[in-house]
């Protein structure tokens, strides 16, 4: 057995803060997983924004979730100190005895800092050209954990095992099935989800899930190419379920595709929560899309993925745990990705997406189905 860098029997609650989108909060759940496997007697809290909590919610690991409303900013100063002075109220009466924080965000040195764990863990701030890293001195960001852990510098590293390397830190080392996404979509979601299924005539693994949107469109392929994959599976017999989120852009995006559609389509933009995205993708025979949370929640579920990368890296932020295929552009058609940028020139259009053509989207579909 290998050696821990502290006595579990000690250890009666833990925080793991995960201040980021709701994509990277649910690849941060094998982290929960894992500690609750290894320390069963402790109580495992979580600390997320408030839009990405259900993430989290009903994970079997997780005994309470934190939330951290980024409205705050909008109460004014004294709303938003009152809502700040609450949560460090609550979390200071939890005195956690180890405290996970999973990103380089300033917030969660403060806080650990103030909560004053007996162990605590981080990623290492390294050191810029200036001495900074990001704004924060190198110095007073390592002095505010007990341990830190290096990124890696020369490589691409799966978020999921970055993640996990802040266990490893302290001398635990999950094992293959410990490091499985969570995702428990629950009861609510799943009878809602069957009775929209029954509304729209929709069979259970008789249909493909495709959520074509991202938040950043930067990471999207046009519409009409959207279109033409839907034409050419429905000629092939496969229905396609749309989803997308409420926002105005990613409603006018699912509008365009339809507009290039010989015939209806299931459509259910903006009517389903996160959890509810959960249980229909569970029950698809396939996920197609692009880097976006939900390609992760369909990883999450064990749907057989497709996604689509551009600028940003597969090898970082690709599907997790599950069979899947990813489509983009060679190393000799766009040696540049992935760049990270926000589209070429930062125009918010990335070449190496747009320019992917159809049928290598459509034959990654066909081929993983066939598997």
């Amino acid at each position: 057995m290998l050696e821990l860098a502290f006595n579990p029997q000690s250890v009666h609650r833990i925080l793991v803060v995960k201040l980021r989108h709701q994509g990277d909060v649910l690849l941060s759940s094998p982290v929960f997983k894992t500690l609750k496997n290894r320390l069963p007697h402790a109580e495992i809290d979580a600390l997320v924004y408030s839009d990405t909590r259900e993430m989290l919610t009903e994970h079997p690991s997780v005994s309470m979730v934190h939330t951290i409303d980024r409205e705050w900013k909008h109460l004014g100063i004294f709303g938003q100190v009152s809502a700040e002075w609450n949560l460090v109220t609550t979390l200071r009466r939890r005195r956690y005895d180890i405290v996970f924080h999973l990103t380089e965000h300033p917030r969660g040195a403060w806080l650990t800092r103030i909560l004053s764990p007996k162990i605590s863990v981080a990623p290492r701030a390294e050191m810029g050209k200036a001495g900074m890293s990001e704004g924060r001195n190198s110095g007073w960001w390592r002095a505010s954990f007990t341990h830190t852990f290096p990124l890696p510098r020369t490589t691409f590293r799966h978020t999921v095992e970055q993640n996990l390397d802040a266990l490893r830190r302290l001398g635990i080392h999950p094992t293959e099935e410990e490091k499985r996404l969570v995702l428990v979509p629950g009861t609510a979601a799943e009878t809602r989800v069957d009775a929209l299924m029954a509304t729209h005539g929709v069979e259970r693994k008789r249909f493909i899930h495709m959520h074509p949107t991202s938040r950043w469109f930067f990471k999207t392929w046009p519409p009409e190419k959207f279109a033409e994959l839907i034409l050419q599976l429905g000629r092939q017999g496969d229905r396609v379920v749309l989803t997308a989120a409420p926002s105005a852009d990613e409603r006018e995006m699912v509008a365009a595709i339809k507009t290039h559609l010989k015939a209806p389509v299931v459509d259910l933009t903006g009517s389903l929560s996160l959890k509810e995205l959960a249980a229909l993708t569970a029950r698809a025979r396939a996920f197609v899309g692009v880097d976006s949370a939900p390609m992760h929640i369909a990883a999450a579920m064990q749907t057989p993925t497709i996604a689509m990368f551009g600028p940003s890296g597969e090898k970082h932020w690709g599907p997790w745990g599950v069979k899947f295929r990813v489509v983009a552009s060679t190393r000799s058609e766009h040696s540049c990705r992935p760049c990270g940028n926000d589209g070429c020139g930062g125009s918010k259009v990335s070449d190496c997406l747009v320019t992917l053509p159809v049928k290598q989207v459509h034959d990654a579909v066909n081929e993983l189905l066939a598997g």
